[in-house]
């Protein structure tokens, strides 16, 4: 078997000394993480190393020596290195070198006990990967996508390699904390001996953090104590409650904030960054509220859209009358049911009339409503756009009205020729068992029925034009409601930090590794260099979407058409679970 050694390319050009690193022999591989420097005290270096055992749980030991010749000219060097092998003893012994003015490299590794059935391997069996210790250490590899011919096992084993490379290098961050500016026994190369890399602003914002958390938290569980009051809970209040999407994004967000500034420590990565992708959306929202806000406020927009909604809503109404006036003749050439059209017409007309009454009752205080839902966008555009949404369901409640009226009567009809039709059938629908059943019925009964289904039908193509009407009108006003919503979610559910992250610092979000080929020579060990291969878009997408507060429709398309057929009333797509008005 191979032996593979990964090597720092952070330490390509250190001084000689000694290989520190971890051993894996499940697949037979040795992870190099610091180079230890002479002059050295052996148990000094055995006790860092079992300082750094504890730490970081990882079996952290001395596995070889490395020899730089072209800062050694020394021969006697070699002879030295060689007899460290007795102090600290490990099978197998790395033997590492740089060969003075060439690029060339040399390895061997040694068994410091000998049997008749172990081998000292030569010089090809080895092979050495250069990995850049940094980005690996920063970066998380995440488990590949499961095929549909695959089973999990298998792509679990194909990852496992990886996975100890990576996490045996995550674990041993308490190596990397000594630098060269550490006055310790012991001197060390890694991707930090320069000095750890560290901000002002950064250390600050980290001892502030805490005490600033812990505020926000008290103040955020006040507003959910507040919000999760009793008085929220009667009957008009909980019911309003839970038709506004305004009341929903508010609770959505507040959610977001709580979980933001939880003085818990995040357990995983996935968990930070959850928060940071929270984080991330809630400081967009707010800018993008606050663009609207001054946007509003700026050359009187407000008042501009005040004036303008009077007219519109007329026009519309305005519309809705012709519209009427149109079914109540004799639309697109078809014979309706004069008396019936007429009391459906000048029902829908009173309604009408009513509307344009209230909005002209309203008109003076549009202009004050605008200005303060205006400054609701301080919040997010989020809670603009829901607020907005709302909005729209006011402004349109009379086409629901219409919507409901007919859904209703055209419902009732339909589900009464389907009761008349089992009638001249003989059957009847047992209410008990949920199933149609037999029965007999006199000759009363079957007069009667005939009689109202004979009405029913010639009534019906009168009812399906107004309920066909004002459903396609019902549709448009939830057509636009959705997109908001759907907007609404995306700046949820979008995670923001997780793809700035994949495209700025694509290492940070590892899918797997590829190898390039720097050295392949004969007597020469093979020499690659491990790449970090990142995670496409759709998989972040795809890993950290962070949850909504849903617009998503709860039916197929199969069933929508099914209730438009049987005139059940469709509701807002943002609701998840069935709702009764």
């Amino acid at each position: 078997m191979v032996l593979k050694a990964f090597f720092p390319t952070c330490c390509a050009s250190a001084d000689s000394g000694l290989l520190v690193g971890r051993w894996v022999p499940g697949q037979n591989s040795a992870v190099i993480l610091a180079v230890a420097h002479f002059p050295f005290i052996p148990i000094q270096v055995k006790e860092l190393l079992a300082q750094v055992q504890k730490a970081s749980q990882v079996q952290v030991t001395v596995l070889g020596t490395w020899c730089h010749r072209q800062q050694e000219p020394e021969e006697s060097l070699g002879k030295f290195l060689e007899g460290l092998g007795a102090i600290f003893s490990h099978n197998p012994w790395l033997q590492l070198c740089r060969e003075r003015g060439t690029r060339l490299w040399s390895c061997k590794a040694t068994y410091h006990q000998m049997s008749s059935t172990l081998d000292t391997p030569t010089e090809d069996q080895v092979m050495l990967i250069f990995y850049d210790q940094r980005k690996l250490l920063l970066s998380w590899l995440h488990p590949p996508p499961v095929l549909p011919d695959c089973q999990i096992g298998d792509s679990i084993a194909s990852t496992g390699g990886l996975a100890d490379i990576f996490d045996t290098v995550a674990r041993s961050e308490v190596l990397f904390r000594n630098d060269q500016f550490d006055e310790g026994p012991v001197r060390l190369s890694h991707w930090q001996s320069e000095g750890v890399e560290a901000s002002i602003l950064v250390e600050l914002a980290k001892r502030a953090s805490g005490p600033v958390c812990l505020l926000l938290a008290s103040l955020l569980s006040l507003i959910s104590a507040a919000s999760a009051c009793w008085l929220w809970k009667l009957g008009p209040l909980a019911f309003i409650r839970s038709k506004l999407s305004t009341c929903e994004q508010l609770q959505h967000r507040l959610k977001h904030l709580s979980f933001i500034f939880s003085t818990e420590k995040a357990q995983s990565p996935m968990q930070l960054m959850r928060k940071a992708n929270m984080l991330v959306s809630v400081l967009l929202d707010v800018a993008l509220g606050l663009l609207l806000l001054s946007w509003l406020h700026s050359n009187n927009r407000i008042g501009q859209l005040a004036n303008a909604l009077v007219p519109v809503a007329d026009r519309v109404a305005e519309e809705l009358q012709h519209l009427l006036q149109w079914l109540m003749g004799a639309p697109a050439g078809l014979k309706m049911n004069r008396a019936l059209d007429q009391v459906l017409g000048r029902f829908f007309l009173y309604h009408i009339h009513l509307w344009i009454s209230y909005i002209h009752l309203m008109s003076p205080f549009i202009e004050h409503i605008l200005w303060h839902v205006g400054l609701s966008a301080c919040l997010g555009l989020t809670v603009a756009l829901s607020i907005f949404s709302d909005i729209i369901a006011l402004l349109t409640f009379h086409i629901y009205c219409f919507y409901v009226y007919g859904a209703r009567l055209y419902c009732l009809k339909i589900y009464g020729l389907s009761s008349l039709w089992r009638l001249f059938r003989g059957k009847k629908w047992n209410v008990l068992r949920q199933r149609v059943d037999s029965c007999s019925y006199d000759l009363d009964q079957l007069f009667i029925g005939t009689l109202l289904f004979t009405i029913l039908v010639f009534l019906l193509p009168t009812t399906a034009l107004y309920y066909l009407v004002f459903t396609l009108l019902r549709l448009l006003v939830i057509t636009v409601q959705g997109l908001i919503h759907l907007l609404v979610d995306l700046i949820n559910s979008l995670p923001l930090y997780s793809l700035g992250l994949r495209l700025c610092r694509p290492y940070r979000l590892a899918a797997g590794v590829k190898f390039r080929v720097l050295e392949k020579e004969a007597g020469r060990p093979l020499r690659l260099l491990m790449q970090i291969n990142p995670l496409p878009y759709s998989h972040v997408v795809h890993t950290y979407r962070l949850p909504s507060c849903g617009c998503h429709p709860k039916h197929s398309w199969g069933t929508l058409c099914r209730k438009l057929f049987f005139g059940e009333l469709i509701y807002p797509w943002r609701q998840r679970e069935d709702k009764q008005d």
